[in-house]
Parts: C-alpha cells; sequence; structure tokens
C-alpha cells in the first residue's frame, strides 16, 4: 500500500465544473463548481437537503448531473460508469459479505479486476486499519467499528483517486464515531488519498477535514478551515451551523481608529473593523455574534470588576443551567428580553449558578464578529444535537 502524499494519485484534483442536479422542479445541487485538491480530507456539511449526498453521488456516478462537469486530474468523468472510475465510495452501510472472511471481503476487488499480489494487498491494508489479527474472522465477529475499517481497508486497497465516505460513521454509538474520527483521520494522512467526507454532524468534518464546505439549499455557504470557518462565519447559516452563536442586533454609532463603536440596546460594545464579514461591510446594520465559550459569566447586576478592555453586558438573569461534564451551559436572559448562551469551564473551582440569579456578561472585543443584519439570525440553528445536556436546578 502507498503511503503519504508520493502514494497518492498524482495531483489528480477532483474538479467540479458548474454542477446542476434537478429532481422534477426542484434544484438538489445548484450550479455547483468546487476544486478538491488531490490527496486532501475534504468535508461537505450541511443539513439533510442541502445537497451533499447528491453531490457525492454524482461523483461517484450513480446520478448524473443535469448540468456541468467533473473532472478528476485531466479526465473527464461525467458519462463514465461507476466501476469505470478511479473512484470508491464507503456507505454508512458497511455492505460486507456474509460469507467471506474479514481478508477476502478485503481482497474480493482486486480479485475481481484479476490484480497480482492480492493477499499481500489486502493484508497490508487489514495492517493499516489495525485488523491483521482478525483476517480469518467473519463480518458477524466484529463490532461495528471493526466493520466499519474493513470496508474502509476494501475501498483503500483499490488504490483510487478518490474516497467518497458517505455518512460513514453514523451507525456508531456516539463514543465509538468519535473514536473512528481519529482513525480515518490517520488512515487518510497515512496513505495520502483524496477523501471527501459527505456528514451532517459538524463536529465530525471539524475533527477530521482541512477544508470543509458548508452547504445550504444546493450551492455552496462557505469554503475554509474549520477555524476559519468557526472563528470568521460569513453568514448566519454558517454561524450557527458550525457551533453555537448568539447573534445580537447592533447599530455602528462611531468609527474608532481600526474599529468600531456599537450599540447595543444603549449598552456601548467594541469590535475591530477587521471582523466584519464581507457582506456586512459598509452597513451600520449589523448583527453581532460571539460564541458562548468565548463569554465570561459575572455574578451581580453589573460588570463589578470586569476588565475594562472588555465588553460588558449588565443585568442579565439565568434561566437554565446544563451540566455537560466538561462544561456548564448556561441561558441568560438579558433585558431587552433575548436569551444568550454562556458555557463556563468545568474547573472544579465553583458550583453551578441556579436560575434567577443575576449576572453580566464580558468578552474580549477581539471575539466580536458581525454579520449583515438584514440576514435572519436563525438560519442554520435547526439542527439536532448529539447529546442533550442534564438539566442542573
Amino acid at each position: 500500500m502507498p503511503t503519504g502524499p508520493a502514494g497518492s494519485s498524482g495531483g489528480r484534483d477532483l474538479r467540479l465544473e458548474r454542477v446542476t442536479k434537478r429532481f422534477g422542479s426542484f434544484v438538489a445541487v445548484d450550479d455547483l463548481s468546487l476544486t478538491i485538491p488531490s490527496g486532501s480530507f475534504f468535508a461537505l456539511l450541511g443539513p439533510s437537503g442541502c445537497g451533499k449526498t447528491t453531490t457525492l453521488r454524482i461523483v461517484a456516478g450513480l446520478e448524473d448531473p443535469t448540468e456541468g462537469s467533473i473532472l478528476i486530474g485531466d479526465e473527464d468523468v461525467t458519462g463514465s460508469k461507476p466501476y469505470k472510475r478511479p473512484v470508491n465510495t464507503v456507505f454508512q452501510s458497511y455492505a460486507l459479505f456474509p460469507h467471506l472472511d474479514i481478508l477476502e471481503n478485503v481482497a474480493f476487488g482486486l480479485r475481481r479486476r484479476g490484480a497480482k499480489d492480492v493477499k499481500r494487498q489486502a493484508e497490508e491494508a487489514l495492517e493499516l486499519v489495525e485488523l491483521s489479527s482478525m483476517a480469518r474472522r467473519k463480518p458477524a465477529q466484529l463490532s461495528g467499528g471493526q466493520q466499519q475499517r474493513v470496508a474502509l481497508a476494501r475501498a483503500i486497497v483499490n488504490r483510487p483517486a478518490v474516497l467518497l465516505l458517505d455518512e460513514p460513521l453514523g451507525a456508531l454509538d456516539l463514543k465509538l464515531r468519535r473514536q473512528m474520527q481519529i482513525e480515518l483521520k490517520r488512515i487518510q494522512t497515512e496513505v495520502g488519498l483524496t477523501f471527501v467526507h459527505v456528514t451532517h454532524d459538524q463536529e465530525e468534518a471539524m475533527t477530521m477535514a482541512d477544508t470543509i464546505a458548508v452547504m445550504n439549499g444546493g450551492h455552496i455557504e462557505q469554503l475554509g478551515s474549520p477555524g476559519e470557518l468557526y472563528e470568521e462565519p460569513e453568514t448566519t447559516f454558517v454561524a450557527n451551523f458550525l457551533g453555537q452563536s448568539n447573534l445580537v442586533r447592533a447599530a455602528v454609532s462611531a468609527h474608532d481608529g481600526d474599529g468600531l463603536v456599537l450599540d447595543v440596546e444603549g449598552h456601548k460594545l467594541a469590535m475591530p473593523s477587521s471582523r466584519l464579514s464581507s457582506a456586512a461591510a459598509g452597513s451600520d446594520d449589523l448583527l453581532i455574534g460571539i460564541r458562548p465559550e468565548k463569554i465570561h459569566l459575572h455574578e451581580g447586576d453589573g460588570p463589578g470588576a470586569t476588565d475594562k478592555a472588555h465588553n460588558v453586558l449588565p443585568g442579565g438573569t439565568v434561566t437554565d443551567a446544563s451540566f455537560t461534564g466538561v462544561s456548564i451551559q448556561y441561558l441568560v436572559r438579558m433585558p431587552w428580553g433575548q436569551e444568550l448562551m454562556v458555557f463556563v469551564q468545568n474547573l472544579g473551582t465553583g458550583g453551578v449558578l441556579p436560575p434567577g440569579s443575576k449576572v453580566s456578561l464580558s468578552w474580549d472585543p477581539v471575539h466580536t464578529f458581525a454579520l449583515d443584519g438584514r440576514s435572519d439570525a436563525t438560519a442554520g440553528a435547526e439542527h439536532d444535537d448529539d447529546a442533550a445536556p442534564v438539566p442542573v436546578g
């Protein structure tokens, strides 16, 4: 098995050029252009119905685009049958042959192609996924996570230019899914293949991918590294879908050098001008965002001893406190009626503030980002979290 970049497919980038897919009057993928560099771990992230799985099926050859082209390197594969494309797919269902042992499951594709050294290649693939000791077991004797690794080995052994992963961890429990996220990233790094991973799970995408495309309504809302998307969202959909955000309406009241002075319900706040999204630049009507973990919670109905360099919103009331283990997640109702989320790391140094507690909030101005004030503040917020917090109090 090839390892590292030298084992990848010779710089064969995956390119989608103005791809559109219609099902009757419904547009599943809307004029999508995208380049995925060879050897990268790329994630298509979005809610159900956003077009991510349809995009993957078009790349795999399982759906024909209504318009547009699919290229791998210089090869146009748009009209090619799935089995003629240098592409393999790992689905959520493992689709292993129950009557074959693990080694023969992995070797199956090689034997069909008449490859040489089939046993050696299959053994190397099993070694890569750390299942060499189980080569002679049947699929029913393996756990779900082990079966998923066999499916991955079976796909990798064919040395595709592109490996497509369609919600591959969705059938696993939460703890095992997180273990497999680390394993998948390790394997991708070792073999140097292009991985394109489709998921609705933002944590899964952020854990594994070098680059994420957040999809919504058949198009890409924003493309970037996990850090870029999380810290510098361009739209309310991205801000809400990738993690959680507090979005508060604000008006620009003054420009102060490289910063802005904002008015939020009569309170003066500051933020750097560089934190304006492209759509918000030049506008005085903003939605400012602060991630819950960036906010400090202070007991009392005023700023108290808060650092004067920080933004401060006083007069909050705790309405809910949830213990999640690593943090305490608070909902705080502000005087204008909006509830803000605050995540306080569990350092074991204090108790949980009960509902009804009076608090003030503060944060460093550099942690504020600003979006177009005309946007829907709830866009992207309607998705399920993996784990519900435990109510406290």
